[in-house]
């Protein structure tokens, strides 16, 4: 039988038939995409011509392609819709990606022909894009160990192949914690939950088989447990079960993983000439030193934990009111804080949410989209890989730009949190390529599915990611989208985020799911202005994780990591009743893969950029100012790559910001 995953792919705007495929074509077909890549890889190497720009990198950025579709859809799927035999192959295929490239980086006449283009590069003649990707080839290959020899370069090779093993298993073990937990309620464990916490507790109790409500390790399902239940009990053992993903013991347990990825990354830095991990992780990012990441995090600290610890005494204030006198824990801070905003704001999420329908969030994205960039979005009828999923067709004055996959519910063969991804990148190499580009969630379903504003806030959060992808326009795949420095690439996912806090958007789209009614004007007020409330904790939760990811990598590899990360959060004065955002065991941004591994500041340095960036609609008087969204499309949405983030930063905005705009948007520039 054929492999549809090898055939071309006659489907609307080429998308891959998901219908036809089936598990057992992934390994086939991920088999001959290798070999041909290795095959493309070799024929560059042993071209007999002198070298080109053409004959070399752009016949590079090309050798790849039929790996990329193929893997464009299994890394997605495993990611957004995993099976036992789907998981049983990531870890199966994992060391061997990592010894593919690693044969590429490590073939000597490859090496050659790309370092004898970069000596003589000022001949050459090329682009100022051209050239952006010749450096950026030849420095991937020199971080990647290229010009090392002898047991060096073999060692390295060893090393790569286990961390990509290592952040499999990392991942597979968090999601197998994620699935396998939940705690089931009985009728009058469900006192004090509102009615979409309700119902999403017995949707996940369908979905687990289970003959009643439950509480999951979704986010989306136990952050309102936590916020709402007056069961301290039971806030607790869901508490403490969310935290303790990933250590558990047994095989799923990933503190030895941490342990090992910490101490292989340390030995990789070493091999490369590096003192430490984040030396070498951050020499290509717009921080460029440790110093530098830890003086924007301690910039911030300070105002948010003196926020954090005036908070707290308020909320324990509260608790001891209702007669539990003991010391406020983590499993008490969202219960008494939303309590507090309600008394405090007028504000309660449970009336708010039913005006924050996921399909008019959707419709709010895509509105906002059309305003400032002219994007239109047709729903397509189209099978995809799960019935959840669905996809749009995006276009501007007619002409096709992307096709966009939104797969936004919780489900327990989905991998925690948030994310975009593409299977398919824009390029002009070859011939014109239009991506595909997937928004991926973990929402609460629902009759209808609403949101909390976190939720509303995520959904755009990650539609910035996509527009960063459905907008790019160059020529080399390899600097297409999201194709940029770590702690730039949050910049138009986070910059996004404001239009949600812009009042005509939520006016024209937050209504009720049942009466229709727009949200009052007294409550979208108070939402409003409610905006850097609880803002001490949520920075806390995360500079705190930011900090210890820091010093992971910033010095000797711990033998214990628990340990470090322990010391790490006494020498800061992490208040006791605020959990970091991510600890050790489920820390997927930084221990699933190298994404992010020294580069978790990455949110905090964009903010800085984003919030400076929305001042910039505001000094022109409005949030959808024609000339701006032009600029934004030209100088970042649309150029990828192509040059240094803070150039094209700089062309944007006309100067690099300050870390004020960031605390004012927070509400910590007058903390004391």
């Amino acid at each position: 039988m054929t492999n549809p995953l090898l055939q071309d792919w006659t489907t609307p705007f080429e998308l891959p038939p998901f219908e036809a495929i089936r598990d057992e074509d992934f390994a086939p077909a991920l088999d001959a995409a290798l070999d041909a890549g290795r095959a493309a890889y070799e024929a560059i190497a042993e071209n007999p011509e002198p070298p080109t720009f053409a004959n070399t990198i752009e016949a590079m950025e090309l050798a790849d392609e039929t790996l990329d579709r193929v893997a464009g859809v299994f890394l997605n799927l495993v990611g957004a819709d995993a099976t036992p035999a789907r998981e049983a192959l990531q870890r199966d295929y994992a060391p061997r990606f990592s010894a593919y490239y690693s044969e590429i980086t490590n073939n000597r006449a490859l090496w050659q022909r790309i370092k004898t283009l970069w000596e003589t590069r000022d001949t050459l003649n090329l682009t100022a894009e051209q050239a952006r990707v010749l450096m950026l080839t030849h420095r991937s290959f020199t971080r990647a160990g290229a010009a090392l020899e002898g047991a060096a370069s073999e060692r390295l090779t060893e090393v790569k192949s286990r961390l990509a093993v290592l952040g499999t298993s990392f991942m597979q073990n968090l999601l197998a914690d994620e699935r396998d937990w939940f705690m089931e309620l009985d009728e009058a464990d469900l006192e004090g939950l509102p009615d979409f916490a309700i119902a999403a507790a017995r949707a996940a109790g369908e979905e687990k088989g289970v003959d009643g409500p439950v509480v999951t390790l979704s986010r989306s399902i136990i952050v309102p447990f936590l916020q709402f239940s007056p069961r301290r009990d039971l806030r607790e053992i869901a508490y403490k079960a969310w935290t303790a993903r990933g250590a558990n013991g047994g095989e799923t347990d990933n503190r030895e993983i941490a342990r090992e990825t910490l101490r292989l990354r340390e030995e990789r830095a070493g091999l490369l000439g590096y003192d430490t991990f984040a030396d070498f992780k951050l020499e290509t990012e717009m921080a460029k030193h440790p110093g530098a990441v830890r003086d924007l995090l301690m910039q911030v600290w300070e105002p948010a934990k003196a926020q954090a610890d005036a908070d707290a005494e308020k909320l324990t204030a509260m608790m001891h009111a209702d007669g539990v006198n003991v010391d406020l824990e983590p499993w008490d801070w969202r219960y008494y804080s939303e309590k507090r905003r309600k008394a405090e704001h007028d504000l309660d999420e449970a009336a708010l949410k039913p005006y924050l329908q996921l399909d008019a969030m959707i419709d709010a994205a895509f509105d906002c989209a059309n305003r400032l960039f002219g994007l239109e979005f047709s729903p397509l009828d189209v099978t995809l890989y799960h019935a959840d999923a669905r996809a749009w067709e995006v276009t501007r004055n007619g002409e096709h730009l992307a096709v966009f996959i939104g797969d936004y519910f919780a489900r327990s063969s989905k991998r925690s949190g948030a994310w975009c991804s593409a299977m398919r990148s824009q390029k002009k190499l070859g011939g014109e390529t239009r991506p595909i580009v997937m928004n991926v969630c973990n929402f609460a379903k629902g009759d209808p599915a609403l949101l909390s504003y976190d939720d509303a806030r995520t959904l755009f959060h990650e539609f910035g990611h996509a527009l960063h992808q459905m907008l790019s326009d160059v020529t080399y795949g390899s600097i297409s989208g999201t194709s940029v420095a770590r702690d730039f690439v949050e910049l138009p996912s986070q910059l996004y985020e404001h239009w949600l806090e812009v009042p005509e958007v939520l006016e024209k789209h937050a209504k009720h799911a049942r009466t229709g009614e727009p949200m009052p004007k007294q409550l979208l007020d108070r939402l409003l202005a409610a905006q850097t409330y609880d803002m001490g904790f949520q920075t806390v939760e995360y500079v705190a994780s930011a900090l210890v990811d820091l010093d992971f990598h910033h010095g000797p590899a711990p033998s214990d990591p628990m340990a470090a990360q322990a010391e790490t959060l006494a020498r800061i004065g992490m208040p006791h009743a605020i959990g970091m955002r991510h600890a050790t065991p489920h820390f997927a941004h930084v221990f699933a893969g190298d994404g992010y591994s020294s580069g978790y500041y990455s949110y905090m340095w964009s903010e800085v950029m984003d919030a400076d960036a929305f001042e910039a609609f505001e000094e022109a008087g409005d949030p959808f100012d024609a000339e701006t969204a032009k600029l934004l499309e030209t100088h970042i949405l649309s150029a990828g790559g192509s040059r240094e983030a803070d150039a094209l930063y700089t062309a944007f905005r006309g100067r690099m910001p300050g870390v004020e705009a960031l605390l004012k948007g927070r509400g910590l520039d007058k903390v004391a």
